[in-house]
């Protein structure tokens, strides 16, 4: 991937390209009208070292508050540990307007509206990183390391920078070195089903931190 510092594409409000996800996303607003129920776009600064690729907006979290990871359970976890290690700053209150502001950190998607049960299909996935989350990552002129949470994730990155997913095995705390200066992190999702579970555990999740702050 070439780092070109250029305007990345945005999805549009009514984006048509995925047509489950559309008529989802038509549901959710008659459902509920006052919630944003659109794609959902990347949450701090272009400028930024380290970019956290999570899956999905969450229904009742990014899906309603426009912004990645807000008032969902993952966000309490990730935003806690991210004001911990200084690539946050502020109080986090569950919502867009809570002047939470992320520091040489950015937060997006793989897919970029929310898709049913949380779970978009190969085919989604692959036309949302296609049209946005390549050109979104090759926009971020000084980055260096990519925090995948979750396998869905760490795929998607790896087919934007167009290398074999054979060759780069998903695993909690697995780091890839991508070429031209690129790292990937993984890490287990922290959504309520890995926290709960023990899957991931708070230490689990700042050790990877640690790992990032020593690369950065």
């Amino acid at each position: 991937m070439n780092k070109v510092q250029v305007q990345y594409p945005v999805p549009p409000r009514d984006c048509p390209l995925c047509p489950r996800l559309a008529a989802f996303r038509a549901l959710n607003r008659e459902k509920f009208p006052d919630k944003y129920n659109a794609p959902v776009e990347g949450f701090g600064p272009m400028d930024a070292q380290l970019v956290i690729v999570g899956l999905a907006p969450g229904l009742k979290g990014a899906n309603f508050s426009a912004r990645p990871f807000t008032g969902d359970y993952a966000g309490d976890l990730l935003y806690e540990t991210l004001i911990k290690f200084g690539f946050a700053t502020g109080d986090y209150a569950k919502h867009k307007d809570d002047g939470l502001e992320m520091i040489n950190c950015r937060i997006t998607n793989a897919v970029k509206c929310v898709p049913p049960e949380n779970k978009p299909t190969t085919e989604e996935t692959r036309t949302c990183m296609e049209t946005y989350l390549k050109d979104e990552l090759s926009a971020m002129v000084n980055l260096k390391v990519i925090l995948s949470l979750g396998l869905i994730s760490h795929n998607a990155v790896l087919k934007c920078f167009g290398l074999k997913l054979s060759g780069f095995k998903f695993g909690h705390g697995a780091r890839h070195d991508l070429g031209n200066g690129y790292i990937l992190q993984d890490s287990y999702h922290c959504s309520r089903y890995n926290t709960q579970t023990r899957r991931l555990t708070t230490p689990m999740f700042e050790d990877v931190f640690e790992k990032i702050q020593g690369l950065l």
